[in-house]
């Protein structure tokens, strides 16, 4: 597809798999990334890189006046219990950054973008697998810039600036089969990563945070999905804008729930070893069950994950280790 895209975080971990996926398909692509979590290896053969920052108005004005079909935005800090110390931070990264961006684009008439959201903003879930009719409810300062993101777009929408899908993921995981993309995330919050530090020894163990939930093993239930489904939802919905400039928001995850410890469980097959963790404390906010309804994500984008099999996403990971 002959479409110039402006990858907003496109050196990070979900932000090079979406470059993948775009230029895979014939997209021109043009990577946005200031380097503070993303790496200079995962700019890809055929990409153009633009080293900058989202809080740089003037650099962002100069960038889209090269002129793009669409803007994929994916530069956002994202640790939760670090959104809750320094509110500050994410406020200035996430929101302001973010209107940075939009504004951007209505000085240079670009008009359609996909969001990297989160299952954040729907909070503590009232009923799962979670639809988008869920109550937006965040619990957290992170998910909180998610939705008022969400909700600058929208107004900028009904002002004729814009037209956006908003992708709300669920829990990303793993990495390309093919192994091409090779830079890790810096400092990781979340499970794989943690776990596979743990596997190379990197650290000498990790945290299960709770095992007394209502769930069939008493470890929380998250839904996860494997990130190359994600870059495809991704190029998916940059097609839908184009098609037939409308607006949505949307789930992406598969529907089903597995267990912190099915995943500890699994890696240990994987890897042919025992791991070493201990259980701790519930982490506050953590629910016992999180999974994704997915139905809008079918129904508009013809989108539906390939990457199913727990033990094959983990695979993916821990051949970067080996």
């Amino acid at each position: 597809m002959n479409k110039k895209i402006l990858v907003i975080g496109g050196a990070g971990y979900i932000g090079s798999h979406v470059q993948k996926q775009l230029l895979d398909e014939g997209f021109e692509v043009v990577v946005f990334d200031d380097l503070s979590s993303g790496d200079i290896v995962n700019v890809l053969d055929g990409a153009t890189f633009i080293k900058g920052n989202i809080l740089d108005e003037a650099l962002l004005n100069d960038v889209m006046k090269q002129g793009f079909d669409g803007v994929v935005h994916l530069a956002a800090k994202k640790a939760v219990g670090e959104s809750m110390i320094h509110p500050e931070v994410y406020a200035k990264n996430n929101i302001i950054g973010a209107i940075n961006i939009l504004n951007a684009m209505a000085n240079n008439n670009i008009k359609y973008i996909v969001f990297s959201s989160s299952a954040a903003v729907y909070g503590m879930p009232l009923y799962t697998p979670i639809d988008e009719k869920h109550p937006i409810r965040p619990i957290n300062y992170y998910g909180y810039t998610k939705r008022a993101i969400e909700e600058n777009m929208e107004w900028f929408d009904k002002l004729g600036k814009i037209k956006y899908i908003s992708l709300r993921y669920f829990n990303a995981v793993g990495y390309h089969k093919d192994g091409c993309i090779r830079g890790k995330e810096r400092n990781p919050q979340n499970l794989m990563p943690i776990i596979m530090e743990a596997a190379t020894e990197k650290r000498e163990g990790f945290s299960i945070f709770g095992n007394d939930y209502d769930t069939e093993d008493g470890t929380c239930v998250r839904d996860y999905i494997h990130v190359s489904d994600l870059a495809k939802a991704h190029s998916l919905a940059l097609k839908n804008l184009f098609q037939n400039n409308n607006s949505y928001a949307i789930n992406l995850g598969t529907g089903v729930g597995t267990s912190v410890k099915e995943i500890v469980d699994a890696t240990e097959k994987v890897i042919g070893k025992k791991l070493n963790y201990s259980y701790a404390e519930r982490r506050p906010g953590d629910p016992a069950k999180l999974t994704a309804d997915a139905t809008k994500a079918k129904e508009i984008l013809g989108w539906k994950p390939e990457y199913t099999d727990v033990s094959e996403i983990i695979s993916t990971v821990w051949n970067l280790e080996i």
